[in-house]
């Protein structure tokens, strides 16, 4: 607890941005039109131009040849997401020694994946991608949408941790004893063994697992039959139904 607090005292604020090395937004596409759906994701840099985005949604419509409706759609969509995320450009969100639990459950194609890490926010490094390969070809992962994926999950979970530090930051103007909590809910989020796990591994590691639960977190990684990958999708498409 002792340790918490100390590092809680020197946590100071820098402006809004995804905590890596690249500040990429996690863009999720899911639209329907007149039966026809088409679903994608992929991450957008939120430095290019808005024109980009007509013509990327052209170019996707053409590719997919889906009718040209969708390309309304999809600009539409991919702007709303870039004006979620510029809404908190400008505004202060907390660092300092915070690391969170990141978890990946995830099928892409007959691969299917899960695992459950520590990352560090305060290093503006960490390069999701590049862990991404790294874990591909650590597990001998041979699908290419493979590792995409599963940066573009750790992107979208740090997105979310990084609004939520926002919130946080916001709140601690308001008191200083909302600021005691609200850093503390953050840091909390590694459960009470993240400051410990900092002391152990040391400040050079920032993708860190918990040694006590190494061998329930392992990495696990399974090639689905055609038959389990059609009952996954026929159980997928009564959920979002």
């Amino acid at each position: 607890m002792k340790g918490q607090t100390s590092a809680l005292s020197k946590s100071t604020a820098v402006k809004f941005r995804i905590p890596t090395a690249e500040n990429l937004v996690p863009i999720r596409l899911d639209i329907e039109v007149d039966g026809q759906r088409f679903k994608d994701a992929f991450t957008w840099n939120p430095s290019d131009p808005d024109s980009e985005i007509v013509v990327f949604a052209k170019r996707t419509v053409k590719d997919m040849k889906l009718p040209p409706v969708f390309v309304t759609h999809i600009a539409s969509s991919i702007q709303s997401q870039l004006a979620d995320f510029r809404s908190f450009e400008g505004q202060d969100m907390y660092a300092g020694e915070k690391i969170v639990p990141i978890k990946l459950d995830l099928r892409v194609n007959h691969t299917l994946v899960k695992d459950q890490f520590l990352w560090d926010l305060n290093n503006f490094e960490n390069d999701p991608e590049e862990f991404a390969r790294t874990f591909c070809r650590d597990l001998a992962i041979d699908d290419p949408e493979v590792g995409p994926a599963i940066a573009f999950a750790i992107r979208e979970q740090l997105y979310e941790i990084a609004i939520q530090s926002v919130a946080s930051a916001r709140e601690s103007r308001i008191s200083k004893k909302g600021r005691r909590g609200a850093e503390h809910a953050i840091v909390s989020k590694a459960g009470g063994t993240a400051m410990d796990l900092v002391k152990l591994f040391g400040h050079k590691s920032s993708v860190v697992r918990k040694r006590k639960e190494w061998d329930v977190y392992e990495p696990i990684v399974d090639l689905l039959s055609n038959e389990e990958v059609d009952a996954l999708e026929a159980r997928e498409e009564r959920n979002g139904r």
